[in-house]
């Protein structure tokens, strides 16, 4: 999701936008030509100590104000986001949320279960107060409108194949991921550590691989990590913690095969990723990884209730060096088919949807836009533009 949300504000800035940005943790000021705001936040203790959630402060919506958006952009509306779609709807501006994470999925994963229903309640009310809703890949557009989101849309898939790139794979990398065996089988794992992402079905696949000579390296970390290392103790298994830049793309070039279980997804960014730097990914037939890679060309997808399927395309990929080094060569084909350029676009085309959905709803007279007359604080449609955004004229988002 940072990801997509940093590609996508280079992109804005050099199509002429201007963005304004709050952000929680300890964000820069500025990024990409866009003014970052730091709201206050606090860790999601116990489940998630390391996702910080941001707290609504009034102050939010006075710098809203100040900068007179054309349109507000919420993603991810599940607290600070959530606090946005409330203030931008008293203020009666239009707005276009982004699902991201399949949160009453995560709720389970993590224990909480118990909200799961009231969860689903809340976040398809505030994703329903948007206009436009988009999703990063067509199986989370369906399951957006399978709990009750409207107006939904898809988010289409990008990919950064210049610093994700074959030519990133480097001896030192690979010494350094299977701990000083390079002639062993390497498969890889990068990402966030936490239950949700299903990690301990690569622990079964490394204890029957190890002894061909097999090595798993797992680089991220995240609130399941210390965990994870007690349960794989003893196996082939090294655990790098976070890696980024060149380190994190020759972390992904230097591996054989990209072991990717996870079955919460909804796009698997960094299966585009690996794909980018010509690794095939085995993954979970699950969420939105069955967008991310074309099974048979870029990858193989698997049963995730099926330990012997995930074994299977493991030892294909593993084991048949001609088929490993022609399905990466297709992953790579395959990821170079989408850019950021390209869905940022789209992207603009969205926010001028919202933008006239919302002024055309606000001159009916329906229950919303009598509420926001009554008890809201809208501000000034701009009168220099026209219904539709031209493209001469760059937006505020």
């Amino acid at each position: 999701m940072v990801t997509r949300v940093l590609r996508t504000l280079e992109q804005l800035n050099a199509l002429g936008h201007e963005v304004l940005v709050f952000a929680p943790g300890d964000p820069p000021t500025n990024f990409a030509g866009a003014r970052v705001v730091r709201v206050n936040s606090v860790p999601m203790k116990p489940w998630y100590p390391e996702l910080k959630v941001g707290l609504p402060t009034p102050n939010i919506a006075k710098a809203v104000e100040e900068f007179a958006p054309h349109v507000v952009h919420l993603v991810n509306p599940v607290a600070l986001a959530a606090y946005g779609a409330l203030s931008g709807a008293r203020r009666d501006l239009p707005m276009l949320a982004s699902f991201h994470t399949d949160t009453p999925q995560y709720a389970d994963a993590l224990g909480l279960a118990p909200i799961r229903r009231i969860g689903t309640a809340y976040l398809r009310e505030i994703h329903n107060l948007a206009e436009v809703n988009l999703c990063t890949s067509p199986q989370m557009v369906e399951r957006a409108r399978e709990i009750g989101i409207d107006r939904v849309d898809l988010w289409p898939k990008a990919i950064d194949t210049v610093s994700y790139h074959p030519d990133k794979k480097s001896p030192e990398m690979r010494d350094l991921l299977t701990d000083g065996h390079p002639e062993d089988k390497l498969m890889v794992y990068v990402g966030r550590m936490s239950k949700e992402k299903n990690l301990r079905a690569l622990l079964p696949q490394i204890q029957k691989l190890q002894s061909r000579g097999v090595r798993l390296a797992m680089v991220g970390s995240g609130p399941d990590r210390e965990e994870l290392e007690r349960e794989f103790a003893g196996t082939n298994t090294l655990f790098t913690g976070y890696m980024s830049g060149d380190a994190l793309a020759g972390a992904f070039a230097s591996a054989d095969v990209f072991a990717f279980p996870s079955t919460t997804e909804t796009l698997g960014l960094v299966a585009l990723e690996s794909m980018a730097s010509e690794v095939p990914v085995v993954a979970a037939r699950a969420g939105g990884i069955p967008f991310a890679v074309t099974d048979g060309r870029s990858g193989l997808l698997f049963d995730p209730a099926s330990e012997q399927e995930f074994t299977a395309g493991l030892e294909q990929l593993l084991f048949d060096d001609e088929r490993r080094a022609a399905m990466g060569a297709e992953a790579r084909v395959e990821a170079e088919e989408s850019s950021w350029r390209a869905a940022t676009e789209k992207l603009v085309t969205f926010y001028e949807e919202a933008i006239d959905r919302h002024w055309a709803r606000s001159h009916t007279l329906s229950s919303y836009s009598l509420r926001m007359r009554m008890f809201g604080r809208p501000l000034p449609r701009p009168k220099d533009l026209p219904p539709r955004l031209i493209d001469e004229v760059p937006g505020n988002v």
